[in-house]
């Protein structure tokens, strides 16, 4: 008999939710479009019954590491539905559990109606190129869509590093070792070491988080690997503070001349609510490498990348709020949308008034 998770998983899926919430003292709840909902023909769940609910889908092994640690992240798939990310907690009022839904099918770029700059960063040689943004802004997505055309078009091997493994690429052009930290590695690090001793082309670290795995990134890309990473940063300058800041100050100025050389590209990634409600779209800053960039990043001028992605919109670069003012154009996104989500709210608010 199926687990009675699968009723919620189909709910989630058949009523385009991207993640089902659950807690003891409510409701099951879906987000769809941004915003929180309830399923419809659910009772509130007490903590007991939502532990059985919970348990059916764990490994008794995960299982005693959530009763042990009160977390615990794994991915679960049901073959023709979809892969989900779990992950279970306790709360105040006891059990809790949220499933991100990873879809089976890799949805490529041009469905995703993503910028064509973008494209360009899967025919890159070596460097690093980071995607970044909050929870929930399809980073993921957008990576496994670049991953995937590397699959299509080049004879690589690809590692993927990943907590837990989301996307599962399909061998095509390209070979690929999906690992999982915890299942097959011990850690990010560990995992990165051996990547760089594993001939790997190209190399997916599904979270830069802390000072080991951004060095062996860095280092990796050094190398002559492309590398792909995430950063919960908002904006190509910042992404490239946070990164010089993971280090010791006596080390920052080493760092800055490295990265110089290896940063390929960085894209920043916003979901944004359709001005319909009906769905959500992605907006993106994009910085690509020029000449110009590898100087103002060892010098340590990060204002200036704005002006190198002004200057460089020929191909393909721009910047968030300029997407942003294009998607209000274009009538695809509300002013207030844009404005929330802007750095120089200023620009938008002449538009929320006219609006009004």
């Amino acid at each position: 008999m199926a687990p009675r998770l699968h009723e919620l998983f189909h709910y989630l899926r058949d009523h385009q939710g991207s993640d089902l919430h659950l807690a003891a003292g409510l409701e099951p709840r879906i987000r769809k479009h941004g915003s929180l909902e309830p399923v419809a023909g659910w009772p509130v769940l007490g903590h007991a019954a939502l532990l059985d609910l919970l348990r059916e889908i764990a490994s008794a092994e995960d299982w005693a590491e959530y009763e042990k640690a009160g977390d615990l992240d794994f991915a679960y798939g049901i073959e023709g539905v979809a892969r989900f990310r779990a992950n279970y907690l306790r709360q105040e009022n006891g059990a809790g559990a949220v499933f991100r839904l990873i879809p089976e099918e890799i949805v490529p770029l041009e469905k995703l109606d993503l910028p064509r700059a973008i494209e360009t960063l899967a025919h890159l040689g070596q460097g690093l190129v980071l995607v970044t943004g909050p929870t929930g802004s399809g980073k993921s997505t957008t990576l496994a869509a670049i991953i995937d055309r590397i699959n299509d078009t080049y004879a690589k091997h690809i590692v993927t590093i990943e907590d837990p493994v989301e996307f599962v690429h399909k061998n095509k052009k390209s070979t690929f070792s999906q690992r999982e930290v915890g299942a097959d590695t011990e850690s990010f690090g560990a995992a990165l070491r051996a990547a760089i001793r594993q001939d790997a082309d190209v190399i997916l670290v599904g979270e830069m988080r802390d000072l080991e795995t951004i060095s062996l990134a860095v280092t990796a890309a050094e190398m002559g690997a492309l590398v792909f990473g995430t950063l919960h940063t908002n904006g190509a300058a910042n992404t490239i503070d946070r990164l010089i800041d993971a280090f010791p100050a006596d080390e920052q100025a080493q760092i800055r001349t490295t990265l110089a050389e290896s940063v390929a590209g960085i894209v920043s990634q916003l979901l944004l609510r359709t001005a319909d409600g009906a769905g959500r779209c992605a907006v993106n800053e994009i910085l690509l490498k020029t000449p110009g960039l590898p100087n103002v990043i060892r010098e340590g001028n990060t204002p200036m990348i704005q002006t190198i992605i002004q200057g460089g919109r020929a191909a393909g670069m721009q910047l968030m709020d300029d997407a942003l003012a294009t998607l209000v154009e274009d009538g695809r996104i509300t002013p207030r949308e844009a404005y929330m989500k802007a750095t120089n709210k200023a620009k938008f608010e002449e538009l929320i008034e006219d609006e009004a």
